[in-house]
């Protein structure tokens, strides 16, 4: 099977790409329409099932300085769903106040995306970089995301993106699809483009939600021209044809390969991890940096005591990879995801909202046998 292509040849061809490759194997529906491999669907091809809490702030990542006894901490966490979508942006953001310092040697706590996207950019600044972390990939949050560009998920709430922070954003998004773009191409993809089909029931209804959270949605009103939009498949391109269904490019992250990648640049390039649990701001006194980057996620909650961080749960049921399945789909409040690393099985919930609040990290098996089944629905016999 062809590769994907890049952002551009799938605009031009209008991502239409995967859809019309006439595969051995592939089922389609009426003659004529196209085919699309089938998804495995079923428990007995789950490789494990994690749940990360990703880390929620109501107003958005927190991304200032302070001092703190004789360190300049620049923060750079908080960013909910958002976190590897954003991360060289928000990265970006963080070195810049920390290259203000004036320091020639930084420190970055945390391994995570923030961490190792700040770690490398200060690296190209020309400054000598030590990460302090008490764990690294794949044992931190960031290793427990989905994977998929989702530059606006969970950022803030509605009521917290304010002017200054849109401007912000907008930053910080394109910064990153720039840089992803870039790495297109990669051994082992750490970086690609496949379709998405977004799935409904032909008489679907919309469902009434109880309060609903609102959380801000900027990536159509900031930065449209990123990426195509949803759009509309007639019979002739449709390959669920008993369902409505709309399509456009995703880009997803293999994250086993991506964070591989990182790492390794950065060790390249001159960097030291050090292996260091912190328990409260007092302790990174004992560090020889006078300047760090403070990229903790969701940790910072217990170690700095940021009582405005909120865990919303999310539960990855992860399977056994199918190199010939090379789109992404969300049917039912559930979403699969193609990646090399294992694909990915998640139960979204009716609005964003689901998993708000919720710092459980303990499996669902039930959650996850539900959103499995939800998937194996569209291919009744191994079929579209």
């Amino acid at each position: 099977m062809d590769r994907p292509l890049g952002r551009r040849k799938v605009i031009q061809t209008g991502g239409a790409f995967l859809s019309t490759l006439a595969l051995d194997g592939c089922v389609g529906g009426r003659p004529g329409a196209p085919t699309l491999p089938p998804i495995r669907a079923s428990m007995d091809r789950v490789i494990k099932i994690t749940v990360c809490t990703r880390p929620f702030r109501a107003n958005g990542p927190r991304l200032d300085v302070e001092r703190i006894g004789n360190k300049t901490v620049v923060h750079n966490y908080g960013h909910g769903g958002s976190g590897w979508s954003l991360s060289w942006g928000s990265s970006t953001i963080a070195v810049r106040n920390a290259m203000a310092t004036g320091a020639e040697k930084i420190a970055v706590i945390g391994c995570g995306a923030l961490g190792l996207t700040s770690a490398i950019l200060l690296q190209r600044a020309g400054v000598a970089v030590t990460i302090y972390a008490k764990d690294r990939p794949p044992d931190v949050r960031s290793s427990l995301a989905s994977g998929v560009w989702t530059p606006d998920s969970r950022i803030c709430l509605e009521s917290g993106a304010t002017p200054a922070f849109k401007q912000a954003w907008e930053e910080m998004c394109r910064i990153s699809f720039r840089t992803y773009q870039d790495l297109l191409g990669l051994p082992g993809d750490p970086v690609e483009w496949v379709d998405f089909y977004r799935i409904h029931d032909l008489a679907a209804q919309a469902r009434p939600t109880q309060n609903p959270i609102k959380f801000a949605e900027l990536q159509r009103e900031l930065v449209s021209d990123l990426t195509p939009p949803l759009v509309d498949l007639g019979p002739a391109e449709n390959p669920f044809p008993a369902y409505r269904v709309q399509r456009r490019p995703s880009m997803v992250f293999n994250l086993t390969e991506y964070q591989r990648l990182l790492i390794s640049d950065f060790f390249a390039n001159g960097g030291r991890i050090r292996t260091r649990e912190f328990h409260s701001p007092a302790e990174l006194s004992t560090l020889s940096e006078e300047t760090l980057i403070n990229a903790t996620g969701y940790g910072a909650k217990a170690l700095f005591g940021d009582a405005s961080l909120i865990p919303v749960r999310g539960q990855l049921a992860r399977l056994i990879p199918q190199p010939e399945v090379n789109y992404s789909l969300a049917y039912h409040d559930v979403s699969y995801v193609p990646r090399r690393d294992g694909s990915v099985v998640q139960a979204l919930g009716a609005d964003e909202s689901f998993g708000y609040g919720d710092d459980s990290t303990i499996p669902n098996p039930a959650e996850a046998n539900a959103a499995i089944a939800t998937i194996a629905s569209l291919f009744p016999n191994g079929e579209a």
